[in-house]
């Protein structure tokens, strides 16, 4: 993508700035919480990186794997994590993800900001009650 200037990968200091506050917000958020930091990173990365939503949604993986990596580090140590529940819904996770990175090549773009809309909607709906 050449968006800044005509060079690959430049962004200008504040862009820079600005990612690196929000990733630790993301951070935080996927830590403090055990997820949910995709939600804000999609976004994020359409707004400020102004990136196509598959490449946002590609992205925001990428990114959360080390911090929840981290973050499985930090409760193992801390022993609040249960291996048995670990073990079986990482499994659910791992065909779940090979499943949406397949869906996510063929699907178009609006079908695929309908669904995470959907999905944002009812995790909020959720939350509240």
């Amino acid at each position: 993508m050449e968006r800044f200037g005509g060079k690959k990968n430049r962004l200008p200091a504040q862009t820079k700035l600005w990612l690196c506050c929000m990733g630790a917000l993301i951070g935080f958020v996927n830590g403090f919480f055990g997820g949910g930091g995709g939600m804000i990173c999609v976004p994020l990365l359409q707004k400020v990186l102004h990136l196509p939503d598959k490449y946002s949604h590609a992205t925001a993986i990428v990114i959360i794997l080390p911090i929840s990596l981290v973050s499985v580090v930090v409760y193992m140590l801390n022993g609040t994590m249960q291996t048995l529940s670990f073990v079986t819904v990482s499994a659910g996770v791992v065909a779940g993800g090979v499943l949406g990175a397949f869906l996510l090549k063929f699907l178009p773009e609006k079908i695929l900001r309908i669904i995470f809309v959907f999905i944002m909607l009812a995790g909020g709906i959720r939350l509240i009650f």
